[in-house]
């Protein structure tokens, strides 16, 4: 099953959700006010969205999610390495490594991540 997109700010929502769940619309309507500045029919709006596209469930008021975190930074990462780098992982890392000065312990995470 292909990940369902999911856009910047539903991204946040779901920061909060993923953090929270399972939480009902009331409170998760509550923590979108404080941490997002969100009124509760936006919130409610996002939570159908959402739920329409398959990516949360809200039953009986109790919202939890339908997609994990990992799943959702899996997806838009080969969004962005297909539209930005042609797929190319030596091209995005590559980049990456330009963009600045890496750390000898970060360079260390890497190759032990790349040596799977």
């Amino acid at each position: 099953m292909e990940t369902p997109k999911i856009f910047e700010s539903e991204y946040r929502f779901c920061l909060i959700l993923w953090r929270e769940e399972p939480i009902s619309s009331a409170e998760l309507a509550k923590k979108c006010r404080e941490e997002l500045g969100w009124s509760r029919t936006t919130t409610y709006t996002v939570i159908r969205r959402l739920s329409d596209r398959g990516v949360v469930k809200n039953e009986n008021g109790l919202v939890t999610s339908l997609v994990s975190k990992e799943q959702v930074q899996r997806a838009q990462m080969d969004e962005m390495m297909e539209k930005t780098f042609e797929g190319s992982v030596p091209a995005f890392l590559a980049a990456f490594a330009k963009r600045e000065e890496l750390t000898e312990e970060q360079v260390t995470e890497i190759r032990r991540i790349i040596g799977r």
